[in-house]
């Protein structure tokens, strides 16, 4: 069975075509810059990549594009569309209407636009990807598999915010949480490396990437996460701002008189390191400049170690304990020198980290020391085959 998965943004198309027989990916790639006139995808297969300059006013051309790369008489990996079974699509926001991947009717498409004023920037562009899909590969089977269904086991009285109730039974205001494929994913695979029931586990995942989010993974399910009502919320991130005073909005809208567009677009974009630093929204550019004596810089880095380790700290209070401490992601995957400045924060609780081993990066491996109390890892994620085999699970029937 061939699956499709397709990850749709605002004006980005992502996208691997996966043969579940031994879950290779035959094809990857990503159109960049939708909807402008120098829009251009990037397509790999067996190593090669392939930039094509080719203007997609919307995602129907960029879906149409794509596949004439999958076909195509010189590197296609299929001769037609026949030979793909099924379309796996990442939609962010489920809401409390859908705790788990979904067959895509025209009722679940009405319950993602309905979901979409929670996630106005996300779910409208998985919407765009599911539309061009069924017009251009009609009858297809597809699968919505949200970011937020991870976390619907997440108690009550943890996802609900200390605001008038009213305003979570009128609007659903309240903790939902993201990365969902991603925590749901690397806390199976530790269980499997440990090769211990995922049942007996309490283990924290750390994704950190330009978005981050920290999630408490207790026997298999998430039981608290970071990020809440939108992907804004938790710790520090590059560019954004995690939790603060929420006063602090309200006084900058009345100070500079600043819309909440404008405002909000200041807590997504100008915030996090990015916004303490002043130097960029990548941790390596920073750390570039923390190296070279820049003050704010390092400055941005030692709040974004401390705030995660505060976080891991809570999350063991919330499970009563931790056995893993995993890091995944761009930055959890990549940067080591913030592997261990988190990890540094954490010698209280008996957290120590095999500095040789923490030099590697990209790779499946433990970093802890032999006698850390805590076991550390770093696994890469892998969201697309979470949502190729939710797709293959649903669809191969």
């Amino acid at each position: 069975m061939k699956v499709l998965v397709l990850n749709c943004g605002s004006s980005s198309l992502k996208y691997q075509l996966i043969n579940m027989e031994n879950e290779e990916v035959m094809a990857k790639g990503v159109y960049e810059r939708i909807g402008q006139n120098n829009s251009f995808i990037t397509h790999k297969v067996n190593g090669e990549k392939y930039v094509i300059e080719k203007v997609a006013p919307t995602h129907e051309e960029a879906v149409s594009v794509m596949i004439e790369q999958l076909t195509n008489s010189q590197y296609g990996v299929v001769k037609s569309l026949d030979e793909v079974n099924a379309i796996g699509h990442r939609v962010v926001h489920g809401g409390e209407k859908f705790s788990q991947s979904v067959v895509i009717t025209d009722e679940v498409i009405k319950g993602i636009e309905e979901c979409s004023d929670l996630a106005p920037v996300h779910n409208p562009g998985a919407l765009t990807g599911i539309r061009a899909c069924q017009k251009l590969m009609p009858g297809k089977p597809m699968v919505a598999v949200f970011d937020t269904a991870f976390h619907q086991t997440i108690s009550e009285e943890r996802f609900l915010y200390p605001i008038p109730y009213h305003y979570y039974r009128d609007y659903k205001i309240r903790k939902y949480g993201f990365h969902g494929t991603s925590h749901s994913y690397v806390s199976k695979r530790v269980a499997e490396l440990e090769n211990k029931p995922i049942e007996e586990l309490r283990t924290i995942v750390c994704h950190l990437g330009q978005g981050a989010s920290l999630c408490a993974v207790q026997g298999g399910k998430s039981v608290d996460t970071s990020m809440g009502l939108t992907p804004l919320g938790g710790i520090i991130m590059c560019a954004r701002s995690g939790d603060l005073d929420p006063s602090i909005v309200t006084f900058l809208m009345k100070k500079e008189n600043i819309s909440s567009d404008e405002m909000d677009r200041i807590l997504n974009k100008e915030s996090g390191i990015y916004g303490i630093s002043g130097v960029s929204p990548d941790v390596r550019d920073i750390e570039k400049e923390a190296n070279q004596g820049n003050k704010r810089a390092e400055l941005s880095l030692k709040a974004y170690d401390l705030n995660i380790a505060q976080f891991i700290a809570k999350y063991a209070v919330s499970m009563g304990g931790v056995d893993n401490i995993v890091f995944t992601a761009g930055v959890g995957e990549n940067q080591f020198n913030r592997r261990k400045g988190i990890c540094d924060n954490l010698e209280f609780l008996g957290v120590k980290i095999d500095d040789d081993k923490n030099q590697l990066k990209g790779e499946e491996v433990e970093i802890s020391a032999a006698d850390s109390k805590i076991r550390v890892w770093v696994i890469p994620t892998n969201e697309e085959l979470v949502i190729a085999r939710d797709t293959m699970n649903l669809t191969n029937r």
